[in-house]
């Protein structure tokens, strides 16, 4: 034991004890495998940086082979510099193996930068997303219909990539489809799974347009089976019927150039039965105001009788116009004061009307 401690601490103090240093030196090849080491040790991380790191490793131990084969004629050398550089190679192989596999599509790698890497969702959940539309990237040509009214069936889910789809219902125009918005979402949200439907509008292509469609039977096994999934899909279709509902409120407005708003309560006095219910009433006033203040020779109007004492005061007109409590008072606010007097405009004027597809898209 004293004497392999004496060998350790005279190996510590004295260093080794060379017979003697070699003159000349090993050659361009052994410091070119050095520097290339060196070079390799000094890579960052990620799938490039590996690549960089293994890269100049492999090449390095490859140098050191050369070097042990013409030069230093060790075998030690070569089959340490040997295993080395094929452990790099193998490792290089396995890293194009998984860069291969995780390359998507352009179109779907774009869709996944601009919808859902803003969510932070997972590459592998899109990776299943994508496989159950099966990587298919479909195309309508200009003025081509996607659905029908009343014709084609509800049974798919869509996704426009490119281009511009018009939504029409009845030859009245609605509102536009963009890149990155669902196709047919309220179609979608409005059946349940077993149920079965038809489009209520007609969508068709303004311009060339590519999108992707998941087969709805597809769609719903996948949200069932995968929570997460379900809850993503939940939320883009609800963005994006929000946004078609807010394309149609742009384009609800009246003559006079005021633009409604559906959210407002007061709206339903003069968009509902409000109007309606006081026709009778307009129009009796009208023949009352036609008729003439004064009786001419040709009409005589017979004398009244007195009223007797019994009777009471005479009862107030029918539409006698009220006066209007102040706003603070009713918690009302500007606008739901000048919606109502919206209401005092004859009946047979429109209260609102859509704009062309020109204005809309102004």
């Amino acid at each position: 034991m004293s004497a392999n401690s004496h060998a350790v601490s005279q190996l510590l103090w004295q260093g080794p004890m060379c017979v003697g240093w070699k003159r000349d030196l090993e050659g361009a090849v052994y410091h070119l495998a050095n520097c290339l080491l060196l070079l390799g040790f000094m890579g960052g991380s990620g799938v490039y940086g590996c690549f960089y790191l293994f890269g100049f490793l492999g090449t390095g131990y490859v140098c050191c082979v050369m070097w042990g084969w013409f030069d230093a004629c060790g075998l030690d050398i070569i089959l340490w510099s040997f295993l080395l550089a094929m452990a790099c190679l193998l490792q290089l192989a396995y890293l194009i193996y998984r860069l291969r596999r995780n390359t998507l599509p352009e179109e779907f790698e774009v869709l996944y930068k601009t919808l859902c890497l803003p969510l932070q969702v997972p590459l592998q959940v899109y990776k299943e997303i994508v496989h159950c539309c099966e990587e298919q990237v479909l195309t309508l040509a200009t003025e081509q219909t996607y659905a029908v009214e009343g014709e084609t069936p509800i049974n798919r889910l869509s996704l426009l990539l490119s281009g511009r789809v018009r939504v029409s219902q009845d030859g009245q125009f609605l509102h536009y489809i963009f890149p990155y918005q669902f196709m047919d979402s309220p179609e979608w949200e409005s059946l349940q799974p077993s149920e079965e439907g038809v489009f209520q509008v007609t969508l068709t292509a303004e311009t060339p347009c590519s999108y992707i469609s998941w087969p709805r039977k597809s769609l719903h096994l996948l949200l069932t089976k995968e929570r997460y999934i379900s809850h993503l899909f939940s939320a883009l279709l609800g963005y994006d019927i929000s946004e078609k509902l807010y394309a149609l409120n742009d384009k609800l407005f009246a003559k006079f150039g005021l633009c409604f708003d559906i959210r407002l309560p007061s709206l339903y006095h003069v968009l509902g039965p409000a109007a309606s219910d006081t026709g009778p009433e307009s129009e009796k006033d009208d023949e009352e105001a036609r008729e003439p203040a004064m009786p001419t020779s040709a009409q005589q109007t017979p004398p009244r009788s007195p009223l007797p004492a019994s009777a009471g005061p005479p009862a107030p007109p029918s539409r006698a116009r009220m006066s209007r409590p102040d706003s603070g008072l009713l918690g009302e606010d500007s606008t739901s004061l000048v919606l109502e007097d919206f209401e005092e405009v004859s009946g047979s004027e429109s209260f609102m009307d859509y704009r062309s597809d020109g204005e809309y898209m102004r």
